[in-house]
């Protein structure tokens, strides 16, 4: 208590504030906030039995949960602790911390990607949390280096975390490699002879120690489900993006030669020169579901026969694939019109029939309107839009990496996984959900805090000073 008791008042305010935004979250939004994906994530984990479509992970954390208690309201906590603990944790890194810290804390746990996003039931929130924790404990780690079992246990969380991260999004493994390349630079820093030796073995020890359990926990979650090889997700998914991308190409040159699908797959081919021309949108794949030829040849067509459709047209025309991609890029990063990328969900809603097993009804009560109209209240503002968040990424970045203490490396490596991650969808996105780029908002919020807690970094910006 004594320690506490002499901790300046404007730290115990911060701290206050944080933990009052972690239990206003839980109580405006428990016991959870569910869309199509989450019901039947949750049906997947109370049956025992994951299907491929989404990381079967979630699933399996969701009917741990339900197991204890009922419904999602342990995997919302779960999602709670984890990010609010992260945050709270940063003030163990404050130098001087002013009030300016308490109000941007203020600022933070406000906003609808504190207050509302942890009650929603998506793998972008769980990706997003396990990995912006598994950076903080690695920071922790870098602080305590000298004490070895507590380095240890922390870098292990870490990579746990990002294990996790890896799990509940595919493309979510970069941020893991982002983390072995900041312990491995941490190591660097904290070597004072063969530093590069250091780096190797602690980055490559993490990075194979993860694979390791990433694919053995990938291996472990498959064998529970029922999905037929041919029917797996990933392959699925691909197949889909695949034939969203020809499908845009063809929309941009209505000239182009589909030279392989003509001979191999004539009716898709037809198929989508005329019905996927007339419906294709960079906002969103959905729409292409309206046409019942398009989505029967679809379905009877080859993956291997779409594939090299979309390898010929990549190599032969790589700037119209560009093009095309960007297009749809553009809108998971700008979201121009952010009213159709689902900025957010609030209440409870899905397929009937899982609803319906689940024992679910329909929810939008008095709580889940006011929370709507809360967040919309930010829906044309900076507070719901990436760019903002990238601009402050960005901003942040170069003093990290300019100071370059070991600590700030690992907040340097969040954003930048953060950022990695972002550009990833401009290859893989098909859809401009709001959600996907979660991840890009909250590590700049956890890095901008940190800075407010560390306001010496600042000077970085207009007095040149070496730091050790």
């Amino acid at each position: 208590m004594r320690a506490w008791r002499e901790r300046p008042a404007a730290e115990l305010a911060t701290a206050a504030i944080i933990v009052a935004g972690a239990m206003a979250a839980l109580l405006l939004d428990w016991p959870g906030h569910l869309s199509y994906d989450s019901v039947i994530q949750l049906l997947e984990g109370r049956t025992g039995v994951y299907g491929t479509w989404h990381p079967p992970v979630m699933s399996w954390l969701l009917g741990l949960g339900d197991a204890l208690l009922p419904g999602t309201g342990l995997f919302v906590l779960f999602d709670v602790v984890l990010a609010f603990g992260a945050f709270l944790s940063l003030l163990r890194f404050g130098s001087r911390i002013f009030w300016a810290a308490a109000a941007l804390a203020t600022l933070c746990v406000l906003s609808p990607q504190f207050l509302i996003y942890q009650g929603i039931v998506w793998k972008d929130v769980l990706f997003s949390d396990a990995a912006i924790a598994g950076f903080v404990c690695l920071a922790h780690a870098a602080r305590l280096w000298s004490a070895i079992r507590v380095r240890i246990a922390l870098i292990v969380l870490a990579f746990l975390l990002f294990v996790l991260a890896a799990l509940a999004r595919q493309n979510g493994i970069v941020v893991g490699l982002a983390g072995c390349v900041a312990l491995g630079w941490i190591a660097e820093k904290h070597s004072s002879t063969a530093r590069w030796r250091s780096a190797f073995v602690y980055g490559g020890s993490a990075l194979l120690g993860a694979v390791i359990l990433c694919v053995c926990a990938s291996a472990a979650l498959n064998a529970r489900s029922d999905a037929d090889p041919d029917e797996w997700g990933p392959i699925l998914q691909t197949k889909l993006l695949q034939n969203y991308d020809i499908v845009g190409m063809v929309a941009a040159d209505p000239g182009l030669e589909l030279t392989k699908l003509d001979d191999t797959e004539p009716d898709l081919a037809k198929a989508i020169r005329t019905d996927g021309v007339r419906l294709y949108t960079p906002q969103r794949n959905d729409t292409l579901a309206a046409s019942v030829p398009l989505q029967t040849a679809l379905a009877n067509s080859d993956a291997v026969e779409i594939r090299d459709q979309w390898i010929d047209l990549v190599l032969h025309h790589p700037w119209l694939y560009l093009e095309t991609r960007a297009r749809a890029f553009g809108w998971v990063a700008f979201t121009p019109q952010i009213g159709r990328c689902v900025p957010f969900v609030v209440g409870v809603g899905g397929p009937a029939d899982e609803m319906r097993r689940l024992g679910l009804k329909l929810r939008m009560d008095v709580r889940d309107v006011a929370l709507q109209n809360y967040a919309n209240a930010f829906i044309h503002t900076p507070v719901f839009s990436h760019v903002t968040f990238g601009l402050i990424a960005l901003l942040a970045l170069f003093p990290l990496l300019r100071r370059g203490r070991p600590d700030d490396i690992a907040i340097a490596f969040m954003l930048i996984g953060a950022f990695v991650f972002t550009l990833s969808f401009f290859v893989i996105s098909i859809a401009c959900d709001y959600r996907y780029l979660y991840a890009l908002d909250l590590s700049a919020m956890f890095a901008a805090f940190y800075i407010a807690l560390n306001p010496e970094l600042l000077s970085i910006y207009w007095r040149r000073r070496e730091w050790r």
